[in-house]
């Protein structure tokens, strides 16, 4: 933090879809440039580390095996780095399986949040293969070394060092429908608001898309981190263009130009 100001980011690797240890390694180059680059709060897109358009191979244990494998990686990869980073991977509960935002900080996983909203209309049929995250509230096993990790949705990550850094996830569709988690979560007292994304491009999506992560911030008085999903998706239904923004208060802080897979910053008050 300098002078009341912390540094967020937003950003997706070029990913390859199914291929968990080719998108970790993107991952974990990111993670190592912002941090030398001063964010304190790194949002990555929905599904990272498998990539958002998987299909029917999110059916196949070999890929959710070594989603959870490379789950791990990054989190010990974070050891030792003064930020919080938040990354999208399909995750088991009880034989049902969850589109989870995983918070990560120094090594250790802080939470796991799933998704509520999940779109089953037009392109969309996330309902095929996962299981909304409502009302869930598990705690999950990663083994000796990292111990239970609360899966819930109504979960409040809350800075030490800043008290009023209290951070909360949301997952792609459930910011557009009437009432988003994150309403919850500021009234609960988040300021700042994670949303991994992976948001389809059509015509006049892109206007669309920034005016309701800029009014769902001014709405909240907090911060909105969307990070979106982009090159190396499949495009054999839709295309994403990496179209990532940073809001707060109402106010556009950053955006990502689309289809140029850049990495955006902004000072957060």
């Amino acid at each position: 933090m300098k002078d009341g100001f912390i540094k967020v980011a937003a950003a997706t690797p070029k990913i390859k879809v199914a291929d968990p240890a080719y998108n970790t390694e993107e991952i974990l180059k990111i993670i190592d440039e912002t941090e030398k680059n001063g964010a304190s709060i790194l949002v990555f897109s929905e599904l990272t580390i498998s990539g958002y358009t998987c299909g029917d191979l999110f059916l196949q244990q070999p890929l959710l095996t070594e989603c959870k494998n490379q789950l791990l990686r990054i989190v010990k990869a974070t050891e030792n780095k003064s930020m919080l980073v938040v990354v999208g991977c399909p995750i088991v509960i009880k034989q049902k399986l969850y589109n989870c935002a995983v918070v990560i900080s120094d090594g250790s996983i802080l939470g796991i949040v799933p998704k509520t909203h999940l779109p089953n209309y037009s392109e969309f049929y996330e309902l095929r293969h996962f299981t909304s995250g409502e009302g869930l509230e598990e705690d999950l096993w990663f083994g000796e070394e990292f111990g239970y990790v609360n899966v819930a949705v109504n979960q409040l990550f809350k800075c030490k060092e800043i008290p009023e850094l209290v951070v909360a996830c949301e997952i792609c569709e459930d910011l557009w429908v009437p009432l988003p988690p994150s309403t919850y979560h500021a009234m609960a007292g988040a300021t700042v608001i994670c949303n991994p994304s992976a948001s389809v491009e059509t015509t006049t999506k892109e206007s669309y898309r920034r005016s309701l992560v800029s009014n769902q911030s001014a709405r909240l008085l907090a911060a909105y981190i969307y990070a979106d999903a982009g090159e190396g998706e499949s495009t054999q239904d839709v295309v994403y263009s990496g179209h990532h923004l940073i809001c707060e208060n109402g106010s556009v802080l950053a955006e990502a130009k689309r289809f140029t897979n850049e990495i955006i910053y902004a000072d957060i008050d």
